[in-house]
């Protein structure tokens, strides 16, 4: 019995052994490529990089959802205290588990205070929003790509200084 005993013990120690000798790809600690695996197991149903470098791009917004499962960051209106008259909204899509650059997808929506449109002084509980002064405006195709981009970069970055 305790030949038997001492046998097993062994044997499920040899092979626990054996299995950290393993190559599978994509097993981190098994000589598979654990820098594919890092960005791809990662707990989240998205890019880990893409998602953090998202939230770190676009820190200066306020946050209004973001579902790591389904990779989408809505993002709420952002007034720039430069232009009190322009205001942007942004959702992000995260569409791959991989560090690519069409993983990423950015949409940016812009609004503009119409000339002249104040809230009801006598209602002190009046905004913009519920007196109807904002109004849709075209978006330069160049700002998503820029913010793409910089989102892109810092994934980059992030992977890079994770992989040292």
């Amino acid at each position: 019995m305790v030949l038997v005993r001492g046998a097993a013990v062994a044997l499920i120690a040899s092979g626990l052994m054996l299995g950290g000798c393993s190559s599978l790809p994509g097993l981190p600690g098994m000589g598979g490529n654990t820098r594919d695996a890092a960005s791809a197991q990662t707990g989240i149903g998205v890019n880990a990089y893409l998602w953090r470098a998202t939230l770190d791009t676009l820190s200066f917004m306020p946050l209004a959802n973001a579902d790591p499962w389904g990779g989408v960051i809505n993002y709420d209106w952002y007034i720039d205290p430069q232009t009190p008259n322009e205001r942007f909204k942004a959702t992000v899509f995260i569409l791959d588990r991989r560090l690519r650059a069409d993983a990423l997808n950015v949409s940016i929506t812009k609004q503009v205070m119409r000339e002249g449109c104040t809230p009801n002084p006598a209602d002190p509980d009046a905004d913009a929003d519920t007196a109807g002064c904002w109004t849709g405006a075209r978006v330069a195709a160049q700002t998503e790509t820029d913010l793409e981009n910089a989102i892109l970069t810092k994934a980059r970055q992030l992977n890079l200084s994770n992989a040292g």
